[in-house]
C-alpha cells in the first residue's frame, strides 16, 4: 500500500509541477526506465534515489513519501494579502510573498499560479515606482541646471508628483483587495500589467 501512495505521489507532484517522465528522468539522474517503474508501482525509491527525486522535484524525502495536494483557500488568501507589505516598503510586497510560496511550493493546490502571478506583479509594479521617482528627480535636476533658480516653480507642480506616486499606490492596494475578493470565490486572479520575471 505504502508502494502504491509513494508512486501516486510522484506521479501527482511531478504532473503538478508540469514535468514529464523523462525531464524528472534527466533532472534526477535516474534512469527513465526506472522512474516508470516507481509510478507503476512496480518499484519503490530508496535511499539515493529517492533523495535524488525529492530534489528534482524540489520537496524534501520525507515530504515526498507524506506529499498529498491540499486546498487551503484561506492560505491564498493570506500570499495575496501579504503583497500589501508595499505600503511599508515597496520591496516587501516581493519579499514576503516570496517566503510564503517557498514556504508551501509545490504542497497547495493553486500555490504555484497564484505566487507567479503576485510576485510579477509586484516586481513589475517596483520597476514602474522607481523610474517614476527616477524620472522626477532628473526632471527637477534638469530644470535646476537650467534656471540655476530653486523656485517651486522650477521644482515642478507637487500635486502632479503627489497624485501621480498615490495613484500607483492606490491601484495596487485596489488590485490586491479585488483579487483577495477573486481567490475567496475560488475563481483566478487577475493582476495587470505584469512583466513574466517568475516562470
Amino acid at each position: 500500500m505504502r508502494n502504491q501512495n509513494l508512486a501516486k505521489n510522484i506521479r501527482n507532484l511531478r504532473t503538478r509541477k508540469g514535468i514529464s517522465q523523462e525531464l524528472l528522468a534527466d533532472k534526477s539522474g535516474v534512469s527513465l526506465r526506472t522512474v516508470q517503474r516507481i509510478e507503476n508501482g512496480e518499484t519503490e525509491p530508496r535511499g539515493d534515489t529517492l533523495v535524488r527525486l525529492s530534489e528534482a522535484l524540489d520537496v524534501a524525502p520525507e515530504d515526498l513519501m507524506e506529499w498529498k495536494i491540499e486546498e487551503d483557500k484561506g492560505f491564498l488568501m493570506s500570499l495575496n494579502l501579504s503583497s500589501l507589505g508595499f505600503i511599508i516598503f515597496p520591496l516587501l510586497g516581493i519579499i514576503i510573498p516570496l517566503i510564503m510560496w517557498i514556504s508551501k511550493k509545490g504542497k497547495l493546490k493553486l500555490i504555484d499560479q497564484l505566487a507567479k502571478n503576485v510576485l510579477n506583479f509586484q516586481i513589475t509594479w517596483t520597476i514602474v515606482l522607481l523610474i517614476t521617482y527616477i524620472w522626477f528627480i532628473a526632471s527637477t535636476y534638469y530644470r535646476l541646471r537650467q534656471s540655476g533658480d530653486i523656485s517651486p516653480a522650477i521644482l515642478g507642480n507637487p500635486v502632479y508628483k503627489i497624485l501621480s506616486l498615490g495613484g500607483l499606490y492606490l491601484y495596487n492596494l485596489v488590485l490586491i483587495i479585488f483579487n483577495t475578493f477573486r481567490i475567496n470565490k475560488g475563481k483566478e486572479t487577475n493582476y495587470f500589467p505584469r512583466i513574466r520575471f517568475v516562470r
